[in-house]
């Protein structure tokens, strides 16, 4: 919904707070006036009920009589049947004078409807010399209204002059029948501002609207004001007292009426297309529904404007919502794509986080192998070069002796390099399995059932074990194995072919199976 522009000054603040609080009052009011017309149809209903009901044909007449009025500005077709209903009941009356009140009556009506010559014909079939003065009033008062429909009718700008001439004239004469009060500064006010007075007007008027109570009243009382306001160019408090007539014309069920229908042009002017769209709307359907010819086509003129700005308005709003759901479809398919690649790049992550995990599990497991091994390999060291000593001093002995068959003797005797030999692989078995202690059965699973190995009856491993064991400890070249075992070439790869035809599953990959043990 469009907003509606306000000056800055304080006073001017404080009116657009007045303004913005009045039309939120409309705006309710418009939503809830089937149920205002629900309550005010129930309250004629009664009436009805009361008419059938009573023998007084006094009270008959003047009950139909206020049903006239209450249809008058709300249902115009059901005002007209009732004056004809006081018609009927005329001449049981006996009073030929009220004969008058029937045609102003119908007069009234026919204005209502826009049946200007049926109207003029009903005023001018009666004489205000023979009225008493509340009746010349009331006759003076339908013929004012009568030309103001008229130039408000007519587009030709003589002929709209002349019309509101006349009009001032029959108000004139209103004026001098009517007594001093609100009615009749309002009528004075109307008057002046044919004079171009309007800061006269308002103050005259403005007195009159903290203490008169009657709706009615108060309708024409905001309307005058409104007219004089927008005569002295204050456009902020026309707006003001048209909304506060318009409040009153649908809190009274008014359905024939000039403030809603003018209010809303103006807030078009403001750029407030939406609002302005929803009160010409409900001008148009209150015209049509109360039969007034003269509401419906003023209406008629504001409304298509209105509804093709509004339109266009949709139209553009319709154009950037197709462009902004383009945009957030496109931008919405961008982030699934991110999110597509975000979650496979995770689970590259992931897998490039695991294949970290495993290869430093396995390089701090190759770690502790290889500390362990560097151990064991510095104590057998140590050890070996403290044998060597023994044994050099052996033979110091032996020489300073002079012993010298027995220095022979043990030289020539390779018992303790045996022995020695023995001792490493021990070690070297037992270092082994104290790291690896499944290897064995590992080794097993990748092997056909009738090839599986076993640890020695000692509980150390076979040439074919510590072969694979080797291997398992990254050492795979066939000569570096042979000259670890002291075995042959051949034999070594004997070994590894013979276990690598028993494999189960790929037998290339078999000795890299090993390998990751």
């Amino acid at each position: 919904m469009g907003c509606t522009c306000f000056p800055a000054d304080a006073a001017a603040l404080t009116m657009a707070d007045s303004l913005r609080n009045v039309l939120n009052a409309v705006d309710h009011l418009v939503m809830q006036r089937a149920y205002v017309h629900t309550c005010h149809e129930r309250r004629l209903d009664s009436i009805k009920v009361e008419m059938r009901r009573s023998t007084d044909v006094w009270k008959k007449y003047n009950l139909c009589g206020t049903l006239f009025y209450e249809y008058l500005h709300y249902q115009a077709d059901s005002s007209l049947y009732y004056v004809g209903k006081k018609e009927e009941l005329l001449p049981l009356l006996n009073r030929p004078d009220m004969k008058a009140e029937i045609h102003i009556n119908r007069a009234e009506v026919y204005g209502v409807m826009g049946l200007y010559d049926k109207a003029l014909e009903e005023l001018q079939s009666v004489s205000p010399a023979k009225m008493e003065v509340g009746m010349r009033k009331y006759y003076y008062g339908v013929f004012c209204g009568y030309y103001g429909w008229k130039a408000d009718y007519t587009s030709e700008k003589a002929l709209h002059a002349t019309y509101l001439q006349q009009a001032a004239q029959y108000r004139d004469s209103i004026l001098m029948l009517m007594p001093p009060g609100v009615n009749h500064d309002i009528v004075f006010g109307e008057q002046l501002l044919r004079s171009q007075t309007p800061d006269e007007v308002i103050a005259r008027l403005k007195a009159n609207l903290d203490k008169e109570t009657d709706k009615k009243a108060q309708s024409y009382l905001h309307y005058t004001l409104s007219e004089a306001y927008a005569a002295s160019g204050d456009t902020l408090r026309q707006m003001y007292h048209l909304a506060r007539t318009a409040m009153l014309d649908l809190e009274t069920s008014v359905r024939e009426y000039a403030a809603l229908q003018e209010l809303a042009w103006l807030l078009y002017l403001e750029n407030d297309t939406e609002r302005a769209y929803r009160y010409v709307a409900c001008s148009l359907e209150d015209a049509m529904a109360c039969n007034a010819r003269l509401r419906l086509l003023e209406s008629g003129k504001v409304y298509p404007v209105i509804e093709k700005t509004l339109a266009v308005r949709k139209e553009a709003e319709h154009r950037r919502t197709t462009i902004m759901l383009a945009v957030v479809g496109f931008l919405f398919m961008l982030l699934v794509l991110a999110t597509f690649y975000l979650v496979r790049w995770m689970k590259q992550l992931e897998a490039t986080r695991r294949e970290l995990s495993e290869a430093n599990d396995a390089l701090q497991e190759e770690g502790r192998v290889k500390n362990a091994y560097i151990v064991c390999y510095l104590n057998r060291c140590v050890e070996y070069l403290e044998k060597q000593e023994q044994y050099r001093r052996s033979l110091e002995k032996l020489a300073m002796a002079s012993k010298l068959s027995e220095l022979f003797k043990l030289i020539r005797d390779d018992s303790y390099l045996r022995d020695e030999r023995k001792e490493f692989y021990t070690e070297f078995d037992r270092t082994f399995l104290s790291l690896f202690p499944n290897f064995v059965q590992d080794l097993n699973s990748l092997l056909e059932d009738d090839a599986r190995l076993s640890l020695r009856q000692d509980g150390m491993l076979s040439t074919e074990l510590r072969i694979f064991a080797l291997m398992r400890l990254g050492v795979d070249d066939t000569g570096s194995i042979s000259h670890f075992l002291g075995c042959s070439l051949t034999t070594v790869y004997n070994y590894r072919s013979k276990m690598r035809n028993r494999a189960k599953g790929d037998k290339d990959s078999f000795e890299e199976r090993v390998m990751k043990l």
